[in-house]
């Protein structure tokens, strides 16, 4: 059963991809589900992750075209990136394992008008974020249920390893702060199944 959280939320992310997009960046790709979706719009895809594992699977499962994917390994909290490169740059639960200032190199390489959406992983800070994490814990609980059913239909589950998990969040109140002053007019939204949605897209001018 190819479901988890993260990739519950692949089509939401898709839906931000500006039509004129041409080339993308995926951040912690992990074994390239996502970065592969991206190709299949015809994007030009750089895929990295700081594991050797799961870049080489990503580059084994190849690109599905029109687009292309590029999986390599790579530190982006280190390594430099080309300016005004990208069309659109996605992280999926992999911002938390490294410094948030990281979002400012991921803006610089953005083109004007492109997008940075950012799935993520925080703590509740409000009664608000406390509401929405206990308004659907049960559909989670579902969620696992029908996913481990599959698996048991299906012969277990699926044996490819998976990315390694970085489990220490910052708090959403330190996530809103930190990005009104890193991401001027980025926007924030609390989801269910223990996930925000960060988006910023890079002025024209």
């Amino acid at each position: 059963m190819p479901f988890n959280h993260n990739h519950r939320y692949h089509p939401l992310l898709l839906s931000l991809v500006p039509p004129e997009a041409k080339r993308a960046l995926d951040v912690g790709c992990g074994q390239g589900r996502f970065a592969r979706r991206l190709a299949a719009r015809g994007l030009d895809v750089d895929a990295v992750d700081m594991s050797e594992e799961m870049v080489r699977i990503a580059a084994a499962l190849g690109s599905p075209g029109p687009g292309r994917v590029n999986a390599r390994k790579g530190d982006i909290a280190t390594d430099d990136l080309e300016q005004d490169a990208y069309g659109f740059i996605s992280c999926i639960a992999s911002l938390h394992h490294m410094p948030f200032d990281t979002v400012t190199k991921l803006r610089d390489a953005l083109r004007p008008g492109g997008v940075l959406a950012v799935l993520g992983l925080a703590r509740p800070s409000t009664p608000a974020d406390y509401a929405v994490e206990l308004a659907f814990a049960p559909v989670n609980v579902a969620a696992r249920l029908v996913v481990a059913a599959g698996e048991w239909l299906n012969g277990g589950p699926d044996p490819t390893p998976n990315a390694p998990v970085e489990m220490t969040f910052p708090t959403m109140n330190q996530l809103r702060h930190q990005a009104r002053q890193r991401l001027p007019g980025s926007t924030i939204r609390r989801l269910p199944f223990w996930r925000h949605l960060l988006t910023y897209r890079k002025p024209l001018a």
